[in-house]
C-alpha cells in the first residue's frame, strides 16, 4: 500500500528545525520560534501609520418624515446583532409633538475611512465616501472628533479629500508605485462596519488591473468590507501606495478580490482638488473600442492592438486634426496605445490646451496627426431624490427582494434625460447582494422598461422570485447590469 505525503515544504523545514534542535540541546519551543520570526510582523507598521488612519462619518438632511420611514429594519439589526456588531442609532417611528413634518433633521448616512495628507488637517478618502453627504465626521485615533469641510470630489477618479481645523496631525508617507511588485506583502488598516482602526494584510495580486474605469487598480487579497473603502494600503516600509476603493464580489462581502486607487494618481487628483476644487482633464470627441484579431487581420494590421475610432464628434479637437471613423490609433505622443483604455487615460491626464499626436493606422498605412487637447465637460452626478420632493409610496412588490423604490419626480426625469425609471429608496438582501445602493435609477427589470412604481410591481408579480432577475440601473452617468437572486 502506498501513502502519498501531503505536508508542505514549510512544514518539513519546521520538522526538520525542531529536530535538529532537540539533537543540539536546544528547546523544540526555540526552534519553533525561530522559525516564525521570518514571517512578517506588521506591528511596527500599525504604530507607525495607524495614528494617521481616520474614521468618517456622514450624516445626511432628511424630512422628518423621511425620517420615520427610516425605522427599525429588522433585517438589517439581526444582522448586526449576528456579528456582535454595534447595532447603529435608527430613529424610531414615534412622531415627535408639536414638530411640522417639514422639518429637517440630520441621520446616519455612511461610515469610510480616510488617512491624513499633511500635518495641517488635508485628509484623503473615497469621493463615494463623501458623495452625497450634508456633514462630515472625521475621529481621529486618539477619539477627536472634528467637522470637516469637502475641498473637492472627483468622481472619476474616486479621490476625495476633506479639510478639518487642526495642526500637528500625523501625516502618512506617499510610497513609488513603480516599486510595488506582485507577491509582495501590504497592510490595510481602516473601519469596516465601523469598527474603527481594523488591520488585514495580504499581497499585492496584481498591479495595474484593467477594470474599465479611468483609473488602472492594485488588486491585493486583503479584506476589504463596507467602511474600509478611502483607507490606506501600505507597504511593509510604512509607504501608502494606494486607497482601498472597491472589491470584486457576487455576494456583497469580501471574496479575495479587493482593489485600490495607485497613490501616484490620488496624488495627482489631490493636488488639483486642493488648488481648485475640481480636476481637469483632456478629451478628443471620439468614441473607442478594442480592436479584435479579425479586425486587425482584415485591414492588415498585424497584431490586435490600439483603439478602433468608432464615431467622430462633429466640430471635436480630433474631428479637426482630420480623425475618420475607422481609424485605429496606434500611438498618442510616441507613446504605443496596445488597448483603448490606454488612449482614454492618456488623452483625460494631458492638460487642456496643448497639443498632442496621434498616430493612426488608415488604409494600410500609418499617419501623424496634430490635435489640440479640449477640456472634459465634469461628470455630471445624477440628482438626489429627497423625499419632500418624492411623495409616491415605495412598491410592496420589491420586498422580496430587499428592494424599495419609488417614482421619479417630472423635474428628476428630465435632469437625467430620461423618458421613466424607479429611484432605489432601499437595498438588502438580494438586491444587495446584487450591487443596488440608494439612489440608483432602475431602467428595466426582466428585460423590460420600466417607466413607474407600477411597472415594477406588475413585473415582479409575474417572476419567479427564485429565479435569477436581470436589472438594469443608471448610477451617475453609468448604464450597468446585474442579476438579482433570491436564495432558495
Amino acid at each position: 500500500m502506498t501513502f502519498k505525503l501531503w505536508f508542505p515544504l514549510r512544514s518539513l523545514v519546521v520538522a526538520a528545525a525542531v529536530a535538529g534542535g532537540v539533537a543540539s540541546g536546544v528547546l523544540p519551543m526555540q526552534a519553533a520560534q525561530a522559525q516564525v520570526r521570518t514571517l512578517p510582523d506588521f506591528t511596527e507598521l500599525v504604530d507607525q501609520v495607524g495614528p494617521s488612519v481616520v474614521n468618517i462619518r456622514t450624516l445626511e438632511k432628511v424630512s422628518s418624515r423621511a425620517v420615520q420611514g427610516l425605522q427599525g429594519d429588522e433585517d438589517m439589526l439581526e444582522f448586526f446583532r449576528r456579528f456582535g456588531l454595534p447595532a447603529p442609532n435608527i430613529p424610531k417611528q414615534t412622531p415627535r409633538r408639536n414638530r411640522p413634518q417639514g422639518d429637517e433633521e440630520e441621520v446616519p448616512r455612511g461610515v469610510g475611512s480616510g488617512f491624513v495628507l499633511s500635518s495641517d488637517g488635508y485628509i484623503m478618502t473615497n469621493a463615494h465616501v463623501v458623495d452625497g453627504a450634508d456633514e462630515v465626521l472625521v475621529t481621529l485615533t486618539d477619539k477627536r472628533e472634528f467637522k470637516a469641510k469637502i475641498i473637492g470630489a472627483d468622481k472619476r477618479s474616486d479621490v476625495a479629500v476633506v479639510k478639518i481645523e487642526a495642526t500637528g496631525l500625523p501625516a502618512v508617507k506617499v510610497g513609488d508605485v513603480n516599486r510595488v511588485k506582485v507577491g509582495e506583502w501590504v497592510l490595510a488598516i481602516g473601519s469596516p462596519f465601523g469598527l474603527e482602526n481594523t488591520v488585514t494584510a495580504g499581497i499585492v495580486s496584481a498591479r495595474q488591473r484593467d477594470t474599465g474605469e479611468l483609473v488602472p487598480f492594485i488588486q491585493t487579497d486583503v479584506a476589504i468590507n463596507p467602511g474600509n473603502s478611502g483607507g490606506p494600503l501600505i507597504n511593509m516600509r510604512g509607504e501608502v501606495i494606494g486607497i482601498n476603493s472597491q472589491i470584486y464580489s457576487r455576494s456583497g462581502g469580501y471574496m479575495g478580490i479587493s482593489f485600490s486607487i495607485p497613490m501616484d494618481e490620488a496624488m495627482r487628483v489631490s493636488e488639483q482638488l486642493r488648488a481648485s476644487g475640481r480636476v481637469s482633464r483632456g478629451r478628443i470627441g471620439v468614441t473607442i473600442g478594442p480592436v479584435s484579431k479579425d479586425v486587425a487581420e482584415s485591414i492588415g494590421l498585424g497584431k490586435a492592438a490600439g483603439a478602433l475610432v468608432g464615431g467622430v464628434e462633429p466640430g471635436s479637437p480630433a474631428d479637426k486634426a482630420g480623425v475618420e471613423a475607422g481609424d485605429i490609433i496606434t500611438r498618442f505622443d510616441g507613446k504605443v496605445i496596445d488597448k483603448s483604455s490606454d488612449l482614454q487615460r492618456s488623452v483625460a491626464s494631458t492638460k487642456p490646451g496643448s497639443k498632442s499626436t496621434l498616430t493612426v493606422f488608415r488604409r494600410g498605412s500609418t499617419k501623424d496627426l496634430s490635435v489640440v487637447i479640449a477640456e472634459a465637460e465634469a461628470e455630471k452626478i445624477a440628482p438626489k431624490v429627497s423625499a419632500r420632493e418624492n411623495k409616491s409610496k415605495p412598491s410592496p412588490a420589491g420586498q422580496a427582494f430587499g428592494l424599495a423604490v419609488t417614482d421619479l419626480a417630472e423635474a428628476q426625469l428630465k435632469e437625467l434625460k430620461i423618458k421613466g425609471g424607479v429611484r432605489v429608496e432601499a437595498a438588502t438582501d438580494a438586491a444587495a447582494r446584487a450591487g443596488l445602493s440608494e439612489g440608483d435609477v432602475i431602467l428595466e427589470l426582466a428585460n423590460v422598461v420600466v417607466g413607474s412604481v407600477k411597472d415594477v410591481d406588475a413585473i415582479l408579480a409575474k417572476v419567479d422570485k427564485f429565479k435569477p432577475l436581470s436589472v438594469k440601473f443608471r448610477r451617475g452617468d453609468w448604464v450597468q447590469i446585474v442579476v438579482m437572486r433570491n436564495p432558495r
